[in-house]
């Protein structure tokens, strides 16, 4: 090994370690999906929901809350009280009511409405004791070439939740190479004009969740070059939590090899 890829290998491991520990920190956020108490699905028929004032339903595709004197809710910091109609909240969208010291997360997921309180005193937040990972390689980094559809393709997957499904509008595809065999994956929009993967592979139930990990990847360059870098490959909050709707991979994402890089199955009472 060369001074310069000792350098180079110092800086990778640097990084992610950075990157880790920050990403760590949000998902042990008081309030984040470690926090979610309850999964509570609406309909029109008004219904009390755990961890949370007043009575809540959905009419013409907007919830509405009915509070009784002396139940309180904020929104955007502005008292609520009485009946009040939410706005219209877009798929996998949502806002944040506050009740005392518990956020209230109302969102539409799969077409559905639904309510999820998160407590900062939830065991999950109090006993999470960290996600391990594999050790960070370069072997996991990896060229990849994105092709964009002429138009985006609606694609359908699973839910954690049984029942439910995501629709997706996939805007292309990423080929890459692992030892030798080209591999295609779809990928959906991500964050900063970026791309999401979600897929399985080879460790997953093992080594690693068995259900679905998630790759950002930085948006392609002008002609369509991407880099994948499994060492960042995360777990989604259906790994920690019953309450989370994860979209499951597409079939064409569930990956014939062992990704030994990234995230691992979580430790302590989160597994």
């Amino acid at each position: 090994m060369t001074t310069q890829d000792v350098r180079d290998d110092t800086a990778l491991q640097q990084d992610w370690q950075d990157w880790h520990r920050d990403h760590e920190a949000r998902r042990a956020d008081p309030h984040g999906f470690l926090a979610i108490t309850g999964l509570n699905f609406l309909d029109d028929f008004p219904q009390r929901v755990p961890d949370a004032p007043g009575e809540w339903s959905v009419a013409d595709d907007q919830v509405v809350v009915q509070l009784q004197p002396g139940e309180h809710l904020l929104l955007d910091g502005e008292p609520l009280e009485g009946r009040h109609i939410l706005p219209v909240i877009p798929e996998r969208g949502g806002l944040t009511l506050i009740s005392g010291d518990t956020a209230i997360e109302v969102a539409t997921r799969g077409g559905l409405s639904i309510v999820r309180p998160r407590r900062p005193d939830h065991p999950l937040v109090r006993e999470y004791a960290g996600t391990p990972a594999f050790p960070v390689s370069h072997e996991w980094v990896l060229p990849g070439h994105y092709e964009p559809f002429a138009e985006p393709q609606p694609t359908t997957v699973g839910a954690a939740v049984d029942g439910l499904e995501h629709v997706y509008d996939a805007p292309g595809r990423i080929t890459f190479e692992y030892k030798g065999i080209r591999h295609t994956v779809l990928a959906f929009p991500g964050k900063d004009d970026g791309l999401q993967i979600l897929f399985t592979d080879a460790t997953a139930g093992r080594e690693t969740v068995d259900s679905v990990r998630g790759l950002s990847v930085a948006a392609p360059s002008a002609t369509g070059e991407v880099v994948l870098d499994f060492n960042r490959a995360v777990n989604l909050p259906c790994a920690y939590t019953p309450h989370a709707t994860c979209p499951l991979p597409p079939a064409q994402n569930r990956l014939p090899f062992e990704v030994r890089a990234g995230e691992q199955q979580p430790a302590g009472a989160a597994r």
